[in-house]
């Protein structure tokens, strides 16, 4: 268990713009990149992140976090296709134009209590995220940061081997490293979670932490799918934000599967309604009130064995999942003491969201009756 004494997280990872396409035909543009999905959370625990992001002079989106702008450069844009024919039910992804690399140079010479790699198009270099290990205690990366390569000719997005790659010497001082169900077999669990602690997140499965010679389901949300960007994203800033918060990995994680389920039941960035997040932080306050009975790691390290009431909080936090079903719209935000938060929020939610036809709205639910979340 991490008490909460001031602790910064360092993300890193540019922001892109995203454009969806269905059928040949464009229907939505918003703000994308990990990074853009990431402040979401943790702007909304209202814990203090310095953010590196790049993009080039023609980006579009007002954010918080204010990215470096690279004159010579394009912002990273991604194309996602989806198809109407039933047995595509997910997307295909493309990089059709890059921003430049994030370098060590543009990072902070600061320290920082945890830090993210999160890059979506490439943009992290090996050298880039060994710097962050000099200057972060704790670092999460994002697997796609460190596999993820790139069509020569229409940018469709593949993946390699880890071993292949030139980041797989650093992962003994990697903490956690995130991979979903279909990057997993590109990561050798079995040989990788000797270094680090592996979390594969399964979508209506879950998640799974697997750590040392040991392994642990996490429960999952229910909720209907209607856009998978991003949940991976989500689940990524509320394992930090359970962290930051005091909870072990086992809770953190279960607060994580919460968020990217929210996630995927919305088109876009995802708009967390402030009085939800403030009962899941007083949740939590309330648990760690009552964990006098839990077990207690030594010397200040991360705690890995699920707390007595761990079930308690799957149930609560899936209690407050259904007062909420639609945040923006149906939940009051009358929270004074997160006024300042919500500004913040509300400024970067105004220039993101996709713009989409309420057809492609109403056949992406219909097609998703039986699906559940993918992080």
């Amino acid at each position: 268990m991490i008490e909460n004494r001031g602790l910064s997280c360092l993300i890193v990872g540019n922001y892109c713009h995203d454009v969806l396409i269905k059928d040949g035909t464009v229907i939505g543009k918003s703000l994308g990149g990990a990074a853009s999905f990431i402040s979401g959370v943790l702007d909304g625990f209202s814990i203090s992140s310095t953010y590196v992001s790049k993009v080039g002079i023609d980006f579009s989106y007002p954010v918080i976090h204010q990215p470096l702008i690279c004159p010579s450069s394009k912002t990273t844009i991604f194309h996602a296709h989806f198809s109407s024919e039933i047995k595509r039910k997910d997307r295909v992804l493309k990089r059709v134009c890059t921003c430049d690399p994030i370098t060590p140079d543009d990072l902070p010479n600061s320290h920082f209590s945890f830090g993210l790699a999160v890059g979506v198009g490439g943009e992290i270099l090996p050298e880039t995220l060994e710097k962050m290990l000099g200057i972060c205690d704790i670092v999460f990366v994002d697997i796609q940061a460190l596999i993820r390569v790139f069509d020569s000719v229409d940018g469709t997005v593949m993946l390699v081997d880890l071993r292949e790659t030139g980041f797989y010497r650093l992962l003994p001082r990697i903490r956690f490293l995130k991979a979903s169900a279909d990057e997993a077999p590109y990561v050798d669990i079995e040989e990788v979670r000797k270094y680090c602690c592996v979390v594969v997140t399964n979508g209506k499965e879950g998640c799974t932490l697997y750590e040392k010679d040991k392994a642990q389901q996490i429960a999952p949300f229910p909720t209907i799918q209607v856009d998978p960007t991003g949940a991976g994203d989500s689940f990524l800033g509320g394992l930090v934000a359970g962290l930051v918060q005091g909870l072990g990995v086992p809770e953190a994680a279960l607060l994580g599967n919460f968020l990217g389920s929210l996630t995927v039941g919305d088109i876009g960035l995802p708009k967390f309604d402030l009085k939800l997040l403030q009962r899941v932080k007083d949740e939590v306050q309330q648990r760690l009130l009552q964990c006098t009975r839990c077990p207690e790691p030594e010397n200040g390290e991360l705690m890995f064995m699920k707390s007595f009431d761990h079930e308690q909080f799957h149930v609560a936090l899936g209690a407050a999942k259904l007062t909420c079903t639609h945040p923006i719209q149906e939940c009051p935000r009358d929270l004074p003491r997160l006024h300042a938060a919500e500004q913040s929020i509300h400024s970067q939610c105004s220039g993101r969201q996709k713009s989409l036809s309420s057809t492609f709205y109403e056949e992406v639910i219909k097609s998703s009756d039986d699906i559940l979340g993918q992080n």
